[in-house]
């Protein structure tokens, strides 16, 4: 029961030693105690805003990097686009230019033919000509031979030439 109710004297030395421990810790470590409270919780404050600051700067950065992205991939898009395009107009050029180039070229053989063609065609004429000549020659030798058949071709030319 004594720890129930206890003495008159045990709560007087207890208060007395209480209101002096309370004297001393508000005269001496109370001020420092509060201090050092007040400027953890400052610091802790400052560290929640700088962290706030440094959040939102990331999400800015952030949406910044997306959009440079998003930007970078638009122009290699563009680009690889450019190139497609380029690489297709430098194949059409170059099979326009195929095709110009073969027509000339099958023109030019075209010619050569022809220019082949029509010389050998001189040189047949040339050569049946000649033939024909030296056939002719041969005839005529061979039927004029003889005297008198000479003077009635003579005749007949002379006849031909008086008609006309």
């Amino acid at each position: 029961m004594d720890l129930v109710l206890p003495d008159f004297g045990l709560l007087f030395w207890t208060g007395l030693v209480f209101c002096c421990l309370l004297f001393l810790l508000a005269k001496f470590a109370w001020k420092p105690i509060l201090s050092a409270v007040n400027t953890r919780e400052q610091k802790i404050t400052e560290a929640l805003e700088l962290a706030e600051k440094t959040k939102a700067e990331m999400q800015s950065l952030q949406a910044e990097n997306e959009k440079i992205l998003k930007e970078a991939r638009a122009e290699r898009d563009s680009i690889l686009k450019e190139a497609k395009e380029l690489s297709n107009q430098m194949i059409e050029d170059a099979k326009s230019k195929s095709k110009v180039e073969a027509e000339k070229i099958v023109e030019a053989a075209r010619q050569s033919i022809n220019s082949e063609k029509a010389a050998a065609m001189a040189e047949l004429k040339n050569h049946v000509a000649v033939l024909s000549l030296e056939i002719a020659e041969k005839v005529v030798r061979g039927e004029l031979t003889s005297d008198d058949k000479q003077k009635a071709l003579a005749d007949k030319l002379a006849g031909d030439i008086n008609l006309n």
